[in-house]
């Protein structure tokens, strides 16, 4: 499946060039003992290398791999540089996406290459073969190798890696890694805030963010009052400068509280043995359910319970294990205005009929309550749709209420798009690689 963006206005990728230096921010670097960030500084620096083509109007490319832990997506950009004392204009996205993630060939990482491999036929009937040795190619991978032994991500980065070194394209240095959880927060930020108009308004009212990934969940906002920042630990406030403006951000990524690895922690499957012979039941799960289940590279058999009960009472039970006490509440979140929601948020949304696909919509934490309820009580009716669809929107709602502490009335943008443009980490990501590029 392709996807064609619209044609954006320069002032977008001004966000993208500000925001940068996040992508390569080391955790430490964002704690409050750090030195502020200068963004106008960075953004100084990259000007020159991306106003270097001399023509009127010259195209250039990107190519931008999301390996997330449920899939690995490739986004394909065009680029055109009108005027070269003026910033370039994204003048289309080509995307694609496969499933399972990287981390699902965690034992046969030829494999994982071989997926990337495949993926790039998109960018080679894209890019025009003679700009295909300056168009760089980069490769982020998010929670799914995170969440891996550290020798079985780095097995699957260095294939992907030789698949990269074999390519027609550019390929940067450090164009294969793994992303830091708290820089995919801070720049989703950062992009919706920009794309909604707020860091350019002369309040400081902004709209914080709520991620919640395969493997991960992100929240990220601007605190009101200092006793969130002061009550809140050390590691979750970064600071920096933007658009002359200072601004400290309340900002934290849970690893293994994404919406698959919760499933296996709600199971009372993560880290275990035995998987060959052993069931993992939910009274989330229809009664009559039982099937094989993979995340992560291993296989789980699953099932409901036959002779038990199942519905959103006992479901809640089961997976508010997964958030108690390990998800921080904020002091404001209380009484916190709009935030805006995607990824697994928007889709289960989707598939649970609270939502249209296509325009998103507004709700409340109680409608998330409301629909889980709906689903888990007639499991029959919705399994068609998923069978793990009632335990996963009753984690949503208790990620909500008793992760975050959200009030029933809290307002949640559920979203894809902003203004039409996505809501991805990808495209700055991408931009960081044009630092040092130099575009003939």
């Amino acid at each position: 499946m392709s996807l064609q963006a619209p044609l954006l206005p320069a002032v977008v990728l001004s966000l993208v060039l500000v925001v940068l230096a996040l992508t390569g921010l080391s955790h430490a670097q964002l704690q409050p003992k750090a030195s502020v960030l200068d963004f106008s500084a960075s953004l100084g620096n990259l000007l020159p290398s991306l106003s270097r083509p001399a023509n009127s109007s010259r195209i250039f490319y990107g190519v931008m791999f999301d390996a997330g832990s449920t899939g690995t997506r490739i986004h394909v950009y065009t680029f055109i540089q009108k005027d070269p004392e003026e910033l370039p204009v994204l003048d289309n996205e080509m995307f694609h996406s496969i499933k399972p993630g990287l981390s699902a060939y965690a034992d046969i990482p030829e494999m994982g290459g071989y997926t990337v491999r495949q993926l790039l036929k998109v960018a080679k009937k894209t890019v025009p073969q003679l700009d295909w040795k300056r168009t760089p190619l980069v490769l982020k991978a998010t929670a799914g190798l995170r969440l891996l032994p550290p020798e079985k991500a780095q097995a699957l980065l260095e294939q992907v890696q030789d698949v990269f070194d074999e390519s027609p394209f550019f390929v940067p240095d450090d164009s294969v890694s793994i992303m830091d959880g708290t820089n995919e927060g801070i720049l989703a930020w950062v992009t919706v805030n920009f794309l909604t108009g707020h860091l350019y308004a002369d309040t400081r009212e902004t709209v914080g963010i709520l991620d919640l990934g395969g493997g991960s969940t992100q929240i990220t906002f601007l605190p009101k009052f200092k006793k969130t920042i002061v009550s809140s630990p050390a590691d979750y406030i970064a600071r920096f400068d933007m658009f002359n403006s200072a601004y400290e951000l309340y900002t934290h990524s849970y690893l293994g509280n994404g919406l698959m690895a919760a499933r296996l922690a709600a199971l009372g499957a993560l880290g275990a043995e035995g998987l060959e012979w052993r069931v993992f039941k939910s009274s989330c799960l229809p009664k009559k359910f039982r099937e094989e289940w993979r995340f992560g590279g291993l296989t789980y058999t699953v099932s409901g319970i036959p002779d038990g009960y199942a519905g959103y009472k006992l479901c809640y039970q089961e997976v508010l294990k997964v958030v108690k006490g390990i998800v921080h509440q904020p002091y404001e979140l209380k009484n916190t205005s709009v935030l805006y929601a995607f990824s697994y948020y928007f889709d289960r949304a989707v598939d649970a009929g609270l939502i249209d696909g296509t325009q998103g919509g507004m709700l409340e934490v109680r409608d998330f309550k409301k629909g889980a309820k709906e689903v888990c009580n007639k499991m029959s009716k919705y399994r068609p749709v998923s069978p793990f669809l009632c335990m996963d929107m009753t984690y949503i709602t208790c990620l909500l209420k008793d992760g975050f502490g959200f009030k029933e009335n809290t307002v949640l943008q559920l979203t894809k798009k902003v203004n039409n443009v996505e809501t991805s980490w990808a495209l700055g990501a991408m931009f960081k690689h044009f630092q040092n590029l130099k575009i003939h």
